[in-house]
């Protein structure tokens, strides 16, 4: 897998993990707010495909 694939994947599986954790009953909903954000900020461009 290229580079740019793992980070964009990695990044949305962690995405996606802290949306499930938002939804346990003892979630700390003040940690989700302040790194949701800056995930989403880091994901790298969606990989075209066209890397090898």
């Amino acid at each position: 897998m290229c580079p740019d694939c793992e980070d964009f994947a990695r990044t949305v599986l962690l995405l996606g993990q802290l949306a499930l954790y938002a939804d346990t009953t003892d979630a700390d909903l003040d940690f989700v707010d302040i790194v949701s954000p800056c995930l989403a900020a880091s994901l790298p461009k969606p990989p075209t495909g066209e890397e090898s």
